[in-house]
């Protein structure tokens, strides 16, 4: 091969090269991720109660900076915040490293009222996202959720009206009375309730007072005398 050949092949070799390189890259816009790649946000919050029911239910004024703890079991976590009577009302996805993370955690703190929050590492290495759930302690008059008897409720029960008890959050008046998940309730201060609205109205109209329910366990009946909260607001909730 000559000189004026070879020069020629070198040169169609470097471009089948290039276009073959062109080709095999993706320019990634702003904003758009490219495929297999998953772009943490810097900052996500996510609501889980309304601000006003926040404002009305909360036991003590929003504190100037929530209590920022690192924390590593999340369920566990869970269980013992319900168990100090705290709610929790949102929870983040932040990216970054702890610094950054905790700023932003700060900010929504501030934004949204948060007692405290605890805030978990990035679960995986190479993953940079922090995770936050905001809680707030609430002023809880009751302090169960409780819902309407399925059918076959009813007529285990007798075919009378009542609800049943959901989940108990520790030191509320609900759990002082030894209400446990799974009550059954059919009657406050010996009358007779139809279902959850006329719990709630019930307990409504003793806010600050003790009641007595008539409280159903594994079919026995039993009495439970509960002093209900001054918290104002709906007292189904946890």
């Amino acid at each position: 091969m000559n000189r004026h050949a070879l020069l020629r092949f070198s040169f169609g070799a470097a471009a089948s090269l290039l276009i073959v390189a062109c080709a095999s890259v993706r320019h990634t816009l702003p904003g758009e991720e490219a495929p297999g790649e998953t772009l943490t946000p810097a900052a996500q919050y996510t609501s889980e109660r309304d601000a006003g029911e926040v404002a009305q239910m909360r036991a003590a004024p929003a504190p100037d900076m929530a209590a920022i703890i690192v924390a590593s079991n999340e369920g566990a976590d869970a269980n013992r915040m319900a168990n100090e009577g705290f709610v929790r009302i949102g929870s983040g996805r932040y990216g970054g490293d702890e610094t950054s993370a905790r700023s932003e955690v700060e900010r929504q703190s501030r934004a949204v009222g948060a007692d405290r929050v605890l805030l978990y590492a990035p679960a995986a290495q190479g993953n940079a996202t922090w995770l936050a759930n905001f809680y707030v302690r609430f002023r809880l008059a009751f302090g169960a959720t409780f819902r309407d008897l399925r059918p076959a409720e009813r007529e285990t029960l007798g075919g009378s009206g009542g609800v049943q008890i959901g989940s108990v959050v520790n030191g509320t008046p609900a759990s002082r009375a030894n209400l446990m998940a799974g009550d059954f309730v059919t009657a406050v201060n010996e009358r007779a309730i139809a279902g959850k609205t006329a719990f709630q109205d019930a307990l409504r109209a003793n806010i600050g007072r003790n009641v007595t329910l008539t409280v159903v366990r594994n079919g026995e009946t039993r009495k439970r005398i509960v002093r209900l909260g001054s918290a104002a607001g709906d007292a189904k909730h946890p």
